[in-house]
């Protein structure tokens, strides 16, 4: 079963959540406004009958004030008497008809009004006519309407309907109390109920707050170990092709070797006894039928073409020039033999260099297909090659002058240098392809140096800088 503060975040978390914190916000509006509206009418009638009991009082101290300006009066003679007696003539009147006006609207409080008024001017009256008797000299007169109980019982009827008046103007003063400590009840439970919503959805805020911080850490984390996870992947992945790409170059270079040396060992052998045995029936025939003759000739420079054919193949599938001249010499044949083939001015210029022999058919190699490259689509007219050493790092460079392609764009003809470049970032160099349109292909690798080639290699600093302009 869930627990009321269960069901509540429910609640809370739910579509009805903001309307319902709306009408209830709304109705607290409604609550405080009524309150306050109710609150400041009952204050203004708590005012207005604290006026109504002032009134009732000073009725009554006018009407005391003015018997004892009159009395003094009749003892002493003294006008000074008469002042305090004619202001509470004209209090008790004005205090008479405020009070008229402010019961008007109670018939039955207003009775009682009215009959305190009528003996409170009965009370004026009898005073004012004691003081005409005595000022007329009628001393025994005025003082028989003294002693008589006429004055003394208006003054009663007056007291006894002031107090009741009074009674019912603090029994009015206790409801209005009542009701302001209702409203103020109201207001002070609509503001802890509110206090403690706010406070609630405050609390639920900050804990959803908190959950969603928590589950979007959460997330990053998963997110960061995903990502860290395909990292070390892709790295991994990385690796592998990486060395599938040199043990693929390995196999290719392998079974070039083998290629070459089946073709250098068996058919050189069959071409060279061929034509061994071709030289000795020319020998012997040449003389006899010049027909044959010239056919054994013809045959002859058949042979020859295949033996430099074969030479050649076996030069490109394994360059024996790399292992028995270096590298320099090696760059220097292939630049001077692809010039004359493809008619095309080259600029080289190689210098001595320090590396393994791994190294040195990497850079072969991308030379090599680099002139593949640039004699299949580069269309140029002149090509510029460089070899040389600085910092610990061999620099080969290629450039023509062609036709170029946008580098951000893939095509077929960029295997092979692609090939290229995970082959010399598996001996830990760089390369950098530059190329645009129109404007020529430039081809830059670094490797680091290498100082195990064999023993038997002539040192580096005794082999001549070779520079050489070839021209188709």
């Amino acid at each position: 079963m869930p627990t009321p503060l269960k069901s509540l975040s429910l609640l809370l978390g739910s579509r009805y959540a903001f309307p319902l914190a709306a009408l209830v916000a709304l109705t607290m509006l409604v609550i405080s406004e009524s309150s306050y509206r109710q609150a400041t009418a009952t204050l203004d009638r708590l005012g207005s009958q604290g006026a109504a009991r002032t009134a009732i009082q000073t009725l009554m101290r006018g009407l005391t004030d003015a018997e004892t300006g009159q009395r003094g009066y009749l003892l002493t003679g003294r006008s000074d008497y008469l002042k305090p007696y004619v202001a509470a003539q004209r209090s008790v009147a004005e205090t008479i008809d405020w009070l008229g006006r402010y019961y008007q609207a109670e018939p039955a409080t207003a009775s009682r009004v009215q009959k305190a008024a009528a003996a409170a001017r009965n009370k004026l009256s009898e005073l004012d006519e004691t003081i005409k008797l005595h000022d007329a000299g009628k001393d025994p007169a005025w003082r028989e309407l003294v002693m008589t109980d006429i004055g003394r019982e208006e003054m009663e009827l007056v007291r006894q309907l002031s107090e009741e008046l009074l009674a019912h103007e603090t029994a009015k003063v206790a409801v209005g109390r009542d009701e302001v400590y209702r409203t103020l009840l109201l207001n002070r439970a609509g503001v802890s109920g509110m206090t403690a919503l706010s406070l609630l959805a405050l609390f639920m805020y900050l804990r959803q707050t908190a959950a969603l911080g928590h589950q979007r850490s959460e997330q990053a984390r998963l997110v960061q170990a995903d990502r860290d996870q395909l990292e070390v992947e892709a790295r991994r992945r990385t690796e592998q092709l990486t060395e599938l790409a040199h043990h693929l170059q390995n196999v290719r270079e392998d079974e070039r070797n083998r290629l070459a040396r089946e073709l250098h060992d068996e058919l050189g052998a069959l071409l060279t006894a061929a034509k061994l045995d071709v030289a000795r029936l020319k020998s012997r025939l040449a003389e006899s039928t010049p027909e044959v003759a010239e056919r054994l000739t013809h045959l002859t420079e058949g042979l020859n073409s295949g033996i430099a054919l074969k030479r050649r193949i076996i030069e490109d599938l394994r360059p024996s020039s790399l292992g028995n001249l270096g590298l320099v010499a090696a760059l220097d044949i292939l630049v001077r033999e692809w010039g004359q083939r493809t008619e095309i001015a080259v600029d080289s210029a190689f210098a001595p260099v320090r590396l393994r022999p791994s190294g040195e058919l990497t850079v072969y190699r991308l030379v090599q297909e680099a002139l593949t490259n640039i004699s299949k689509y580069a269309r140029a007219s002149r090509v510029q090659i460089s070899l040389s050493s600085a910092g610990g790092h061999v620099r080969v460079s290629v450039r023509d002058n062609g036709v170029g392609f946008d580098t951000r764009t893939p095509k077929r003809s960029t295997h092979g240098l692609l090939g290229m470049r995970y082959r010399i970032e598996s001996e830990g160099g760089k390369m950098q392809l530059r190329s645009a349109p129109g404007q020529g292909t430039e081809i830059d690798a670094d490797i680091p140096e290498g100082t195990d080639r064999a023993s038997s290699e002539a040192p580096v600093n005794e082999e001549p800088l070779i520079h050489r302009d070839v021209a188709g």
